[in-house]
């Protein structure tokens, strides 16, 4: 078997996902909680599985949009907390084939990534709010957890572990080479071997031995000797961390910061609170310069189209990508601090000099003096010119620093100009 270490090697390459989140939660269209939220009943809730239709829904512009955007994975939410399922299980009637869709959308979306050469990743929800044997009453986000009629309701939850396991396997089995096996979520006394999580994981690994599984069945990912179902990347939520993420021996480890483009998972349409593709780009980069990946969730809405809003802002990141991806893809944290005006990136002996803020006067590179064989504008392979301007030979750490200066008061690009510099051996 692979090591954890052989198993991320695409994943910290490829460094940009698309997370869709989509289901019944998409017709009251207030956010993929929305059952829990508002204490839905089990009755008041199958009036979306009554309707749902995905009329418009095409996997195959979903992975055309990806691709544009230079996302190289992506991960699909093949059951949320509701319970309800996208593919076609023979464990359960709460499922995609038995609403007005009438078919298994999950095989669908494989079917569409895989054609356009995107890694295929399943989300599911340890969570089931529809399921008789999960324990509902008392529990922090269940519709019943304060409803009095539930609370001395029998609960059998070893069959609903099996039924869990089961459709994983289901999973795993019905729709080829699967890449992330992404789950959501442990909390309270709900982790671990709770979920019989090393039973789990070792049948995973006998059926897919090389995907790679999230850190959310429980488990510490950052422990000297984690557990075997601790997981193969740490994936923090709508935020990225102050530094990389280490383990107690100091190692790297792999992780994925998963952020919502505007305030919510599931689609809500009433948000319009939409991050700019600026502040997208940048995150990304501050993700891979920190040895991160950056997983960028989209919310189709009850037809199954991702929003025009959502679309355009991918459509822009897709262009610096496109000129910048080099930056990017297979690059991790550089050994200089961060420089003043933005970031770098590193692969090799090129660095990436991700320039944020124009300031006044040359760009100053410190530590760089003579070490830098050349200079390229990335987005264009421009030459730029490494040189000390007069009006720098008063610093006092002059002896080190390189310089460049961009011509003009605006940057090149006013969202992240690249510029790409291979380095000597010495500097490497």
């Amino acid at each position: 078997m692979k090591t954890r270490e052989e198993r991320t090697r695409w994943f910290l390459h490829d460094r940009f996902g698309m997370f869709i989140h989509w289901g019944l939660y998409s017709i009251p269209a207030r956010g993929e909680w929305v059952r829990g939220n508002e204490r839905m009943s089990r009755q008041q809730y199958m009036r979306y599985f009554e309707e749902f239709d995905a009329s418009r829904y095409d996997p195959k512009a979903w992975a055309k949009a990806a691709k544009q955007a230079g996302q190289k994975y992506a991960v699909l939410t093949t059951k949320h907390h509701d319970g309800f399922c996208l593919f076609d299980s023979k464990l359960t009637d709460f499922k995609a084939t038995n609403t007005p869709a009438g078919r298994d959308l999950v095989r669908e979306y494989v079917d569409a990534f895989r054609a356009e050469g995107i890694k295929v990743g399943l989300y599911y929800s340890l969570i089931d709010w529809h399921h008789d044997d999960y324990p509902g009453y008392g529990d922090r986000a269940h519709p019943d957890r304060d409803n009095e009629a539930a609370k001395d309701k029998p609960i059998d939850f070893d069959r609903y572990l099996d039924y869990m396991h089961g459709q994983v396997k289901e999973l795993l089995t019905n729709y080829g080479p699967i890449d992330i096996m992404w789950f959501d979520f442990s909390h309270d006394n709900m982790t671990g071997e709770k979920w019989r999580a090393t039973e789990l994981v070792r049948m995973i690994r006998s059926i897919q031995p090389n995907l790679i599984i999230g850190n959310r069945l429980g488990g510490n990912i950052l422990a000297a000797e984690p557990e075997e179902y601790a997981g193969d990347f740490f994936s923090p939520e709508q935020i990225i961390p102050p530094g990389g993420i280490v383990d107690a021996n100091g190692n790297e480890v792999p992780w994925e910061a998963c952020i919502t483009l505007n305030d919510h998972w599931g689609y809500h349409s009433e948000d319009r609170n939409y991050k700019s593709p600026k502040q997208v780009i940048r995150s990304l980069v501050e993700c891979v310069s920190k040895n991160g990946n950056l997983l960028l969730n989209v919310g189709p809405d009850a037809k199954g189209e991702i929003p025009r809003e959502s679309l355009n802002i991918l459509s822009e990141v897709g262009e610096w990508m496109r000129r910048n991806g080099e930056s990017i893809y297979g690059c991790g944290a550089s050994t200089l601090p961060k420089p003043e005006w933005g970031r770098y990136t590193q692969k090799g002996n090129k660095l990436y000099a991700h320039v944020f803020d124009r300031g006044i006067g040359p760009i100053y590179f410190q530590g760089l003096k003579g070490k830098i064989k050349k200079a390229r504008l990335l987005r264009d392979g421009s030459e730029l010119k490494v040189e000390t301007p007069w009006m720098a030979e008063q610093y006092s750490d002059i002896e080190s620093g390189a310089f460049i200066t961009l011509k003009g008061a605006e940057l090149p690009d006013e969202i992240d100009t690249v510029i790409e510099l291979e380095l000597t051996e010495s500097a490497i």
